[in-house]
């Protein structure tokens, strides 16, 4: 049975005025990053992340003893040295490339006159959902938007981000409307900006026999308990071949990431990688439809270890398509969501009269012996 907040763990509103504009925010939200590719910092971040119980649904008591005594004393500095070679001088690729995507999106609804404040937070790591929130309601935020990074919906991303900012909104005393995106796996502008992304490659670097679209995997049974992730990928890969006129034949769905002895969803990736110059495919183009922003997964598991893999089982050329990133069509697909999803809410920016009603409104509040 869930509790009732404390009403000790409820803040002080020390933000709120009487005359204050309010506004509409959108908070981005991405998995998370370690602060930097080394050992201490991996450790830290992946405690937090592998302590989440909606990423693994291990009983406490079995976990806690793995998690501490066994992984965290071997992954981290095997992770870090992943990490440092595809760190940015800027730093991780998934928080650059995020924070680009912010900045896209921000001046596309600029140029479309909507008027709102956006913000990124990590659900792991730095900037947290918490602290990112309470930024955004001292600027005056009193609706918000909950954006995932996500284009397919898991309970292990979506649903823990989901988690995270009801926590933090119910420790506010005057916590802003809510409204969240659960997923964009078939939205039509998320489908053609990656048809856009592929069709740009193809035009750089000639076209594969094969298209393989790699999406993060996760343990089968979170199929069996009815997690939609699965048939979501499926979903949009079928869409964007459907763009790319691919007939059948040219595109293939795998599930990448495997960790632990569980069975993940199939096939598997790096078995691809494997299996596929003994059938015919001698030329391989790989997209990873899952991720919005590169970062370790696609950067050093794929065009890395999955290019040596391919090669070595004897495949010629290996060509790993790049995300979303920081194109133009990343800033405009963005931009399409949350407009679509702010509709009805106030976006066109104030009004001289807006503003003066807004003063009169204050000055009132104060003859009535407001103090802020």
């Amino acid at each position: 049975m869930t509790l009732p907040v404390s009403a000790a763990r409820v803040r002080d509103d020390t933000t709120y005025r009487h005359g204050n504009r309010l506004r509409v925010g959108v908070l981005f939200v991405n998995l998370g990053t370690p602060q930097a590719p080394t050992g201490p910092a991996l450790r830290r971040y992946l405690k937090e992340f592998l302590s989440d119980p909606r990423v693994v649904e291990i009983p406490k008591l079995i976990w806690w003893p793995i998690l501490n005594l066994i992984i965290l004393n071997t992954r981290p500095k095997k992770s870090a040295a992943k990490y440092a070679s595809v760190w940015m001088r800027e730093g991780s690729p998934l928080r650059v490339y995020s924070e680009r995507q912010l900045d896209l999106c921000q001046s596309e609804l600029v140029r479309r006159g909507l008027d709102v404040e956006i913000a990124l937070a990590m659900r792991y790591g730095e900037p947290s959902i918490d602290e990112t929130i309470q930024h955004l309601v001292a600027k005056g935020v009193d609706r918000l938007l909950v954006l995932p990074l996500y284009p397919q919906y898991s309970a292990s991303t979506t649903a823990t981000v989901f988690d995270r900012v009801f926590e933090s909104l119910a420790t506010l005393r005057n916590p802003p409307a809510l409204r969240t995106i659960r997923h964009f796996h078939d939205h039509p502008s998320y489908i053609s900006a990656l048809a856009s992304r592929v069709r740009a490659h193809w035009a750089a670097h000639g076209r594969g026999d094969l298209l393989l679209m790699s999406f993060h995997g996760v343990p089968r049974r979170s199929l069996l308990k009815g997690d939609p992730y699965h048939c979501e990928c499926y979903k949009t890969a079928r869409l964007l071949a459907a763009e790319l006129g691919l007939p059948q034949d040219k595109w293939r769905v795998s599930f990448q990431s495997r960790f632990g002895p569980a069975e993940w969803l199939k096939p598997y990736t790096a078995e691809q990688f494997e299996q596929l110059p003994a059938q015919g495919v001698k030329k391989l183009d790989v997209v990873c439809p899952g991720f919005v922003s590169d970062c370790l997964e696609t950067l050093e598991e794929i065009s890395m270890e999955g290019r040596e893999d391919f090669l070595a089982a004897g495949g010629e050329d290996f060509q790993a398509i790049a995300c979303l990133n920081d194109s133009s069509e990343a800033g405009v697909m963005l931009a399409d969501l949350v407009q679509q999803e702010l509709a009805g809410w106030p976006t066109a920016g104030e009004t001289a009269e807006q503003q003066a009603d807004r003063m009169v409104g204050r000055d009132r509040a104060f003859e009535l012996g407001a103090e802020r």
